[in-house]
C-alpha cells in the first residue's frame, strides 16, 4: 500500500497552524482534518464548519488528496468583500 504526504493549514492573524502528515493513497480531505485531529488545537474548535481548500482552490471534503498537497482551512470573512472594496471609491 502507498502512502502520500500532506499537509493541513490553518492560519490566524495572530498565527498559523501547519500540521504534516502521512495517508494512505486514496485518502480524502476529510481524511487529512481528522488524522491532523487540527479541530483539537486551542482556539480552532469550529474549524470543522468553514470551507476547505487545496492550494488556495475550495474543494469539497470527499476531495480525493495527491501527494505534497496542502489542505486549507479558511475562517469566514468578518466582512464582504464587495462593499469593503467599493468604500475608498465612495469617499473620493
Amino acid at each position: 500500500m502507498s502512502e502520500i504526504r500532506v499537509t493541513v493549514v490553518h492560519a490566524l492573524p495572530e498565527a498559523a497552524t501547519e500540521i504534516a502528515l502521512t495517508l494512505p493513497a486514496g485518502a480524502t480531505v476529510a481524511d487529512a482534518i481528522e488524522g491532523s485531529q487540527i479541530c483539537a488545537q486551542p482556539g480552532l474548535s469550529a474549524v470543522s464548519h468553514g470551507a476547505v481548500g487545496i492550494f488556495g482552490k475550495r474543494v469539497r471534503l470527499d476531495t480525493v488528496l495527491s501527494d505534497g498537497d496542502r489542505v486549507e482551512l479558511y475562517r469566514p470573512l468578518k466582512a464582504r468583500w464587495k462593499p469593503v472594496r467599493r468604500r475608498p471609491i465612495a469617499k473620493k
